[in-house]
């Protein structure tokens, strides 16, 4: 069959979650490494095709190749080791623990964070030609995204920081929905399809994702982005990264979890 039931894309997910925090550091790294390069090339496609169409939706409907491609090659993002990690220990796999749990995330968030600085180094030299000259239309809209999403968010304080930590959420609910999409269906096309329409969807919304901003901030800030490291830590990645744990481990791997491995007891009609 193409598609799996529920109760065996979660044990999957369980499975998952588990082969991951049992990973060694070289192959964590170097997965999470790619997975963050392969992302910052989709949100520079994803841009210049919303600059080239000037319509903002034909980015979004073409940023989700990036993650296809990322997990059909078995690459892993932070958002996704937030949702799956976490059930493995709560399933009482054999010797997973919180540190094993942390010591993956940390891993794959510095991956995901080298991958996504160097493509964005090589992407502004190239739109720079070496830094020779001010960027060109696309640098200029990557910078101008840097600095709405730092400090458009600054100027409202706490209720700003509240507002970029919901979209976090939102975005990676969103996004983790694509990641076990890709574990219902057993075809590449069914896999790409599942993953398409979720990632889509936050995309086009704004939403906030921590590995794509790993890549628009540092690019913005080797082009002129009017916005400092310090801005884009604390008005944009770290309220991202913890909206996008609570996202994707609250809204769908515990949500599935729950209710296909951990049942409730049946209903006695009796």
């Amino acid at each position: 069959m193409a598609y799996l039931s529920p109760a065996e894309f979660v044990t999957k997910m369980v499975d998952t979650g588990e082969a991951k925090i049992y990973m060694s550091t070289r192959d964590t790294l170097i997965r999470a490494f790619m997975a963050g390069a392969i992302l910052a090339l989709a949100a520079v496609f994803a841009v210049t095709a919303s600059v080239m169409s000037g319509s903002a939706l034909i980015g979004a409907l073409l940023f989700p190749v990036g993650v296809c491609m990322l997990y059909l090659l078995g690459f892993d993002l932070l958002t996704g080791v937030f949702m799956l990690t976490p059930l493995a220990w709560l399933d009482k796999r054999p010797g997973v623990t919180l540190g094993g749990i942390l010591r993956n995330w940390g891993l794959v968030f510095l991956g995901n964070f080298l991958g996504a600085l160097t493509v964005a180094a090589m992407m502004a030299f190239i739109f720079t030609y070496g830094f020779s000259v001010p960027p060109n239309e696309i640098g200029q809209k990557i910078g101008h995204i840097g600095e709405a999403r730092t400090l458009g968010y600054a100027q409202y304080g706490l209720m700003g920081w509240i507002t970029i930590f919901l979209r976090g959420v939102l975005c990676n609910w969103m996004v983790s929905t694509g990641v076990v999409g890709a574990m219902i269906s057993t075809t590449v096309s069914g896999k790409v399809i599942a993953m398409w329409m979720p990632i889509m969807l936050f995309f086009a919304m704004g939403f906030e994702h921590s590995v794509v901003n790993m890549f628009l901030f540092p690019s913005g800030l080797m082009m002129g982005g009017n916005f400092s490291i310090m801005d884009y830590f604390l008005w944009n990645e770290i309220p991202v990264v913890l909206g996008n744990l609570v996202g994707g481990l609250a809204f769908t791997g515990l949500t599935l979890y729950t209710t296909h491995a951990r049942t409730a007891p049946k209903r006695n009609l009796a």
